[in-house]
């Protein structure tokens, strides 16, 4: 069935339906959670009113019940990476003004809080559901709609060790702040790397993938491998010589290792994208995620350059040049990126409103990594209308935030983020089997 943008239905970023559920014994009956039936055979009208019936009641019980955790969406730690961001982007005292740093420092504590709480309140579900549904837990790794969700989780520990070591030393002591960073380096660096490969294999062991179910989603483990410096230099500022020596060579194969993927990544949808016809509206937002690979790889390249100078020597200067060079190139198609997606939003607005999922925290993230690269870059050049072109980009990104948490809040009192296909999440091209019988 396509959608008003056309393309094939996908529930990946707040699609409002289920998938089809074909019934094994005919193969007529399609069923979707917004109460419409498509009849794929042997269409009749009491077959219709039938399963119209049943989709309001199975929807009527899924609000009843409140919290699903068979329905749980595997993007929910994208809430830590896009307000982890936020507190970055505080704590970079946009702007660089004096009368301004002291409120931007009081707000990226008060951010940094809430990504502590989100971290553990979030892995509390993602652990539960692995636990007692591992079927259904193991059946949306393997779709490549939601796989690529499950990526957010390494992603948003990565994100986290990065806030505390840009903003934890504002509330704790340095010692605490580097074990912090340490112990989530442990557990993120290694789990994104599998998480990663495991997807990749997961995609190459089926044979039913289409161009449709292409996405920006696609991006997610790619930008998680690209984050890994930003958390290895966290570590290199207290390292010995020779452990300097293995972070950032480690720090340059992860940005190789992720930067790569995203270009692989790109060409697929790239060819989605010009060869097929658009995605539905569900899945919008998703194309937004192109802006954290490149944002996420521009900054991580300024940061290895300096942090990696000592090991250098003479060609310090050399390879603090060409990183700079690299990371211009890499805004530069950044900025076309944005006023694309931008221009591609406004299209997708007009025919209507687009549907609430758990990919809206695709406008978050995204958004502040191409900010952070903006306000390194402008620094780093010593260009004061760049440095306001990111203080913008900030404001914008706060909007985005709030609005973005402001309408994940209610959707989590509602009850409309847990009912099937409500999320962004439905069974079929890249939903959980957690809402089927």
């Amino acid at each position: 069935m396509e959608s008003r943008a056309g393309g094939v239905d996908s529930p990946l970023i707040g699609q409002d339906r289920i998938d089809p559920v074909a019934d094994p014994t005919d193969g007529v009956r399609a069923l979707g959670a917004t109460g419409e039936v498509e009849v794929l055979r042997g269409e009749n009208a009491a077959l219709r009113a039938e399963m119209r019936h049943l989709a309001h009641e199975l929807e009527r019980e899924e609000r009843r019940h409140g919290f699903c955790l068979r329905c749980f969406h595997p993007g929910w730690y994208a809430a830590v990476m896009g307000t982890g961001i936020v507190a970055i982007a505080l704590a970079a005292n946009p702007g660089n003004w004096s009368g301004l740093r002291g409120p931007a420092l009081d707000g990226a504590r008060a951010v940094a809080v809430l990504v502590a709480l989100l971290m553990v309140g979030l892995a509390v579900p993602y652990a539960a559901r692995l636990v007692r549904y591992p079927r259904e837990a193991l059946a949306d790794f393997r779709s490549p709609v939601l796989g690529p969700m499950y990526a957010t989780v390494p992603a948003g520990l990565l994100v986290g060790a990065v806030v505390a070591g840009s903003v934890g030393p504002l509330i704790l002591s340095r010692a605490v702040v580097y074990d912090l960073v340490f112990w989530l380096a442990w557990v993120g660096v290694p789990l994104t790397f599998a998480v990663s490969v495991a997807f990749v294999y997961a995609m190459l062991s089926q044979r039913d993938n289409s161009m449709a179910q292409v996405s920006g989603s696609w991006f997610i483990p790619p930008v998680a491998n690209i984050v890994v410096p930003l958390v290895l230099v966290e570590l290199a500022a207290h390292a010995d010589p020779a452990t300097l020596r293995l972070l950032t060579f480690a720090g340059y194969a992860f940005w190789g290792m992720g930067f790569v993927l995203f270009l692989l990544v790109l060409s697929l949808l790239h060819d989605r994208l010009v060869l097929h016809p658009m995605p539905p509206a569900g899945m919008a937002p998703s194309l937004v995620i192109g802006l954290g690979p490149v944002g996420v790889g521009a900054l991580a390249l300024l940061r290895l350059s300096a942090t990696s100078a000592p090991l250098f020597g003479h060609f310090a200067g050399s390879v603090s040049t060409l990183s700079l060079i690299t990371a211009s190139v890499l805004w530069g198609f950044g900025l076309w990126w944005f006023f694309t997606t931008l221009v591609v939003m406004v299209r997708y607005l007009v025919e209507g409103p687009l549907p609430y999922g758990m990919g809206w925290w695709a406008f978050t993230f995204p958004l502040g990594a191409f900010t952070m690269a903006t306000l390194a870059l402008a620094r780093a050049w010593r260009l004061t209308d760049v440095e306001y072109m990111g203080v913008g980009l900030v404001a914008l990104l706060l909007v985005l935030w709030l609005v973005v948490t402001l309408r994940t809040l209610w959707a989590s009192i509602s009850g409309e983020a847990w009912a099937p296909g409500r999320g962004g999440a439905s069974p079929g091209i890249g939903a959980p089997t957690s809402v089927l019988p």
